[in-house]
């Protein structure tokens, strides 16, 4: 057992416990047995040094046990060999048949402590033979209470004879040994020498964690021996489940490539076991698009295939099958086409078709009296800023009262100007958003308008409403890459065609946009800006895919001497993002890039640098990470013409800190203590990206501790931080119509109601709040909150650096930015569909997710439930599983569109 101050094993607990010290020296431990007197003392209590052993008075029973085992011990010291086995075997039978409660050490191994030593010694003298076997068998039992810790006695004894039922002597034993394994495994490997004998052990003690319900142990043993891929072997249909709930669980908590090792062996298992909607999910983490082809591949039952094409769309993976294109319904399910028609569906059974105008969500009657009439002035600004509430609010209702109007009223964009109308006729694509065929009809009469920013609006609704779908004839790609549009004069209609073609193809990976984009960034005659949105486009595209061509366009573009004195410009921050979206969730790739980074001298590299790598680390919660962050975070700045660039880095770190820290929720909290640490120690450029942040951890998911604290920033002097924290209160209550923290915009409304900046930004929060009247959500991760959404991960990022300067990007004329945010926006629904893919009403419960990873039994997966009828909402952190075995869902999570088929048995059990 534990030596003092160490850790003790569980059979260190309770009565009669042994001590594991063998010579009681400086009289610090009492004695088994002792028992305290009246006055406080204990029995034959000695203060002199160096007392021994007493014997503690033993009843009659255990008297006897104890003579009978010291008569054994005596007899292994005899010469006559022939009673050795014998002696051994009673030992054996006596340690074995003892073990009456767990929580207290088997007599039998209290009364042979005094001989553990002579036992060694006599294995020592011994020649090799069956019963030497036998007695290193039942030293490693004794090694597990009296050995010292240091020298794994347990271990050693164990590979020195033949391990053969290692479970008879039971399951504290075995964990023992397992715990050894693991110990003397790292030692090894220090020592450099050979570790087969401890693999081969361990490999046989799988089997029994298994067959008694200790998955947990089973798998972290592997795991500590590197050799998790042996466990497939022996799972079987019983354990399998556990196995791969707890493997999977796990590997948020890995580093790499250990993560990738655990998921690709589960998905092996599930595969194995014809779980094929929960292998595709672990294919969609592994971004392994092969994987994904074959998974598709591996069964012939088309609602099964159907289900796992509704997985990888909402992931965002455009995947080419010539081999499925003539089963459109199929086809259907993968290009995520259906999601206006469901979506209509539930916003008619929550009854919220009718369109809400912008006033509907400001409510100026409540704001205070004080500044009530002045939020409400007809200025272009505010008429700007309602454009964008009405496109949040409607968003994919596909109607609204101000764009889709017709007759005397007129659409919006004339009550905007300049750089408005190019905003305000771009909310039509959010308005259509993913309806194709009816948004291009409404769209295409603003295209031939004679103002080249209604012109450029209508191409950038384009992209915006083909964002998330995938239509055989390529409609944006068509529009938006013709020359007229992508080399037009007007400089906003070449930035509106780039920014539309890569909302339109983010995470596709269609290698026709490389001839359309390159040249754009390449060409060191264009102003930065079109270059690095056409950089912030390929990224978009190429999200997580580190593809080389792109990367070497932007970094010789970051290198290039004619480049460099443009490289100061504030659009560099996008070129730098276009290749740091390039190795998002990447992980150990980036280094070639930073290595790369490190030989361009320009303040822009360090920035780049930060922003590759949190992007490849991003979702990861990888602690090393975090840490460096925070170290970039404490360095002072100097003060000199060049900081610009460093100020960005820190910028930069504060913001990674919240995108690696997203997929662990012990990380999220120690992150969010560390952000106030920052606003109270930081210089102003990592004030105003604490907010930003702060936003970032937990989009659509408002906490009341983190928006209290946003609402507190929101009145900073430092008007940087303010603005970005209103913005940041939008985001973190985005599309849940949150209450609490309607009423605090409404108060910012009148508190800022003379300053129009501040106002603005406001009201984009205030629309981000009632996004989709309340159906959708910002959050990147979905299915059950297992999967991190490049794409969506990569819009909200864009949106945040433009906004870390609010007032060169946002707030001045490039408002247009935040439509990046269509990216993430997704309808928080769950659907249930027939095999016919025709919605299906039933009844489901829908309840606070919980954790059962490793829980005995068959634990409830979610608390205080409600029992509602599909279609419905689903918050952040909320599961739901239908209330009766009627039918059985396809996938293994009940979130999005979900295929259910009706249970054959169920008729004979009603009928029963």
């Amino acid at each position: 057992m534990a030596q003092d101050g160490e850790r003790s094993a569980p059979a260190d607990k309770g009565k009669g416990k042994v001590d594991d010290v063998k010579d009681l020296a400086g009289g610090k431990k009492a004695q088994t047995g002792e028992k305290p007197q009246a006055d406080g003392k204990k029995k034959d209590e000695e203060p002199q040094e160096g007392r021994r052993y007493i014997e503690p008075e033993l009843n009659e029973e255990d008297q006897q046990l104890k003579n009978e085992l010291e008569m054994l011990v005596e007899r292994l010291k005899e010469p006559d060999t022939s009673l050795y086995s014998p002696a051994l075997d009673a030992i054996k039978n006596f340690i074995k048949t003892s073990t009456s409660s767990m929580t207290a050490v088997p007599k039998p191994l209290k009364f042979l402590r005094p001989h553990y030593d002579d036992l060694t010694a006599l294995y020592d003298k011994w020649p090799a033979s069956p019963v030497k076997d036998s007695l290193a068998d039942m030293l490693s039992v004794l090694g597990m209470t009296y050995g010292d810790e240091e020298k794994l006695e347990t271990l050693k004894y164990r590979l020195l004879t033949k391990s053969e039922d290692l479970g008879s002597w039971g399951h504290e034993y075995i964990r023992h040994l397992a715990l050894e394994i693991g110990q003397e495994y790292q030692n090894r490997l220090n020592a450099e020498k050979d570790v087969q004998d401890l693999i081969d052990l361990a490999l046989s003690l799988v089997p029994y964690f298994l067959k008694h319900n200790a998955e947990a142990d089973a798998v972290d043993l592997l795991s500590e021996l590197e050799i998790i891929e042996e466990i497939p072997r022996f799972v079987d249909e019983n354990t399998y489940a556990r196995v791969c709930l707890y493997m999977v669980s796990m590997v948020n908590l890995l580093t790499y490539p250990e993560d990738q090792q655990f998921l690709r062996t589960a998905h092996e298992i599930y595969v194995t076991y014809k779980e094929l909607t929960k292998a595709i999910v672990l294919a969609i983490r592994l971004n392994d698009t092969e994987l994904i082809k074959s998974d598709l591949n591996a069964t012939s039952d088309d609602s099964i295939k159907k289900q796992m094409a509704f997985l990888v769309s909402r992931q965002q993976i455009w995947l080419d099958l010539p081999e499925y294109e003539e089963d459109q319904l199929f086809m259907d399910c993968l290009n995520n086409t259906s999601i206006p028609k469901h979506f209509k569906s539930l916003g008619k059974e929550l009854n919220i078709l009718d369109p809400k105008m912008p006033e509907d969500i400001y409510k100026t009657h409540l704001e205070s009296s004080r500044g009530a009439g002045l939020t409400n002035v007809d200025s272009a600004r505010h008429n700007l800023a309602s454009a964008f509430v009405n496109s949040f609010a409607n968003a994919g209702f596909g109607n609204d009262k101000m764009m889709l109007v017709e007759g005397d009223k007129g659409p919006w964009v004339w009550k905007t100007k300049d750089d408005g109308m190019l905003s305000t006729t771009a909310s039509l694509g959010m308005l259509m958003h993913r309806d194709v065929e009816i948004g291009l009809d409404k769209i295409d009469k603003y295209t031939y308008a004679s103002e080249d920013q209604i012109k450029a609006g209508a191409l950038l609704s384009i992209g915006i409403l083909n964002s998330g779908v995938r239509i055989d004839s390529d409609p944006a790609l068509a529009l938006l890459s013709d020359p007229e549009n992508l080399e037009a004069k007007s400089v906003p209609m070449r930035v509106a065609s780039i920014m539309g073609l890569g909302l339109a193809y983010a995470g596709s990976n269609k290698e026709e946009l490389l001839e359309v984009l390159l040249p754009i960034v390449e060409d060191s005659a264009l102003d930065m800006q079109l270059s690095a949105m056409a950089a912030v486009s390929l990224g978009l595209i190429f999200v997580g895919s580190s593809n080389h061509q792109v990367s070497e366009a932007i970094a010789s573009t970051l290198m290039d001497e004619e480049r460099q004195k443009h490289l100061k410009d504030k659009w560099t921050r996008f070129m730098a993002l276009g290749l740091a979206l390039l190795y998002f969730g990447r992980q150990e790739e980036v280094d070639v890039v930073l290595d790369i980074l490190k030989a361009v001298d320009h303040p822009m590299a360090k920035p780049t640098s930060v922003l590759a790598s949190v992007c490849a680390w991003a979702g990861t919660g990888t602690v090393l990470k975090l840490q460096e962050l925070l170290h970039i975070c404490n360095d002072i700045i100097e003060e000199n013409d060049e900081k610009k660039g460093d100020e960005l880095v820190q910028s930069y770190a504060v913001l990674g800190l919240s995108l690696i820290a997203m997929g662990e929720e012990v990380g999220q909290d120690m992150i969010l203590r560390q952000f106030g640490h920052l606003m109270h120690y930081g210089a102003s450029n990592i004030r105003k990206a604490v907010p930003l942040a702060m936003g970032l951890i937990t989009p659509s998911n408002p906490q009341m501790k983190v928006y209290d604290t946003l609402s507190r920033y929101s009145h900073d002097t430092d008007n940087d931080v303010a603005i970005n924290a209103i913005f940041a209160m939008g985001l973190c209550g985005a599309g849940t119509n949150n209450a609490r923290l309607a009423q605090l915009l409404r108060q910012l409304a009148s508190y800022y109601h003379r300053d129009q900046n501040s106002l603005f930004m406001v009201r984009i929060a205030q629309g981000l709040l009632h996004m989709g009247k309340g159906t959708m959500t910002l959050n990147p991760f979905h299915t059950d909150r297992q999967v991190l959404s490049r794409v969506s991960a990569a819009g909200l990022l864009t949106v945040l650096v433009s906004l870390i300067d609010a007032k060169q990007f946002i707030l001045a004329e490039h408002h247009y930015l935040l439509y990046y945010l269509i990216t993430a926006m997704y309808p928080r629904f769950l659907v249930t569909l027939d095999e016919d893919l025709q919605p299906l009403t039933v009844n489901v419960r829908v309840g606070q997710a919980v954790d059962v990873v490793g829980q005995a039994g068959r634990p409830k997966t979610i608390t205080g439930w409600q029992t509602q009828s599909t279609p419905v909402l689903l918050a952040y952190g909320e599961r739901a599983e239908l209330e009766d075995e009627q039918y059985i869902p396809l996938s293994s999570t009940l979130e999005g569109l979900v295929i259910l088929r009706k249970n054959p048995n169920w008729e004979a059990e009603t009928s029963a």
